[in-house]
């Protein structure tokens, strides 16, 4: 038999959606047809989360119904905080602790013993996890810190509350209009390896909580959802070095080594995402009057693209490239970036997860034998 062989799926087109449109070429990306800028800009959060779930931008009327239902559900099982304050003592990662604290979810869904193709219960239990998840990271980065987790208030809206469960502190309007905003620039990005990892757990129709924990798992891959965190860290060794971010970048360039946050697997261009992050790093800037991380992301891209014309290559900046500054701007610790990432990413999940199983397939791909030919068996007392 003649087979086509892709590695890594390379190229190869496994299904059909209409939840992304990303043109790599030209730097576009559409939700639903929508312009990622119109909607990062001009629409909340949840009004994206409702859009990629339902499929219109939804009225005022159904956004409050939409959000209050979200809202009501921010709290977590007591037994589950418990369990996070057990993995923050033996010193688990958040990443971690965020897949466990997920998979754990289950046991206290209403909906856990729903049968497997109800689509109804599935939405309440993908709500259930989108809602919770800002708790059980907020909770959990204060648990390690010997901290009392903050409760959620169900009176914020998505971004603001987790801001404000983790800081314990009410957000500034230009900090939680920036979160939102990172929350709906992360939402969906066609079928990534979390994205996808996702849809194949959901085309066994295993529940919900199944296919979000393999999201978290396929996400905490240092090829996939690490690269905002590897950015803030070059940041901070820049930082300490003593050099100017000139004299950085240059080094960095000589001695062969990647900028963190250059370069991106679909776009050619500057990642559309990038552009409008840099603009809400500036307004973070202003708002605080920190503008270190700005002037050295500044800097740094004036180099790549003045002088090593690195966007003429197709490497070109990408969203991870700011979000990392934005991030730290913010208060948030490094090694929550990536959970973060699954935060906002969960929503585009559990909207991919629907939309496959209205008219599901069992993904099976074949693997391509490359091993040896009749081998002659020898029992294992003559060998």
């Amino acid at each position: 038999m003649d087979e086509q062989f892709a590695k890594g799926l390379e190229g190869i087109v496994v299904a059909e959606s209409e939840l992304s449109n990303i043109n790599g070429e030209t730097g576009d990306l559409l939700y639903r047809g929508y312009d990622i800028e119109d909607l990062a800009t001009g629409a909340s959060y949840e009004e994206v989360l409702y859009l990629l779930w339902n499929g219109t931008l939804p009225t005022p009327d159904e956004l409050e119904g939409f959000s209050d239902a979200m809202a009501s559900e921010f709290t977590v099982d007591g037994r589950v905080l418990d369990a996070l304050s057990t993995l923050a003592d033996i010193g688990e990662q958040p990443m971690a602790a965020l897949r466990t604290g997920v998979s754990m979810l289950s046991a206290t869904d209403p909906d856990a013993d729903a049968r497997p193709r109800d689509e109804a219960a599935a939405r309440r239990k993908g709500r259930r996890i989108l809602a919770q998840i800002p708790t059980l990271l907020a909770a959990y980065d204060r648990l390690r810190r010997g901290e009392e987790p903050v409760e959620p208030d169900e009176t914020r809206s998505y971004a603001g509350n987790f801001l404000y469960m983790l800081t314990g502190d009410e957000p500034g309007a230009v900090a939680e209009e920036t979160f939102d905003m990172a929350l709906t620039l992360h939402a969906d990005h066609g079928l990534n390896a979390s994205t996808f990892t996702t849809v194949v757990i959901a085309s066994t129709f295993a529940d919900v909580y199944s296919s979000v924990t393999g999201g978290i798992g396929a996400l905490a891959g240092p090829l996939h959802g690490g690269a905002n965190q590897d950015v803030m860290e070059a940041l901070f060794d820049l930082d300490e070095s003593g050099m100017t971010a000139r004299e950085w970048v240059e080094d960095t360039v000589d001695r062969g080594s990647r900028v963190p946050g250059w370069g991106h697997r679909v776009y050619s261009v500057t990642d559309p995402r990038a552009a409008i992050l840099r603009s809400k790093l500036e307004d973070l800037a202003a708002a605080s009057g920190e503008t270190r991380w700005l002037e050295y992301t500044t800097t740094i891209t004036e180099y790549l693209t003045e002088e090593q014309h690195l966007p003429e290559q197709g490497v070109a900046p990408n969203v991870d490239f700011y979000s990392g500054s934005v991030y730290h701007q913010l208060g948030i610790p490094v090694d929550m970036y990536t959970p973060i990432f699954a935060m906002a990413r969960a929503g585009g999940w559990l909207a991919h997860i629907l939309e496959y199983q209205t008219n599901n397939r069992l993904i099976r791909p074949r693997g391509r034998y490359v091993g040896p030919e009749d081998e002659t068996f020898i029992p294992l007392e003559d060998r």
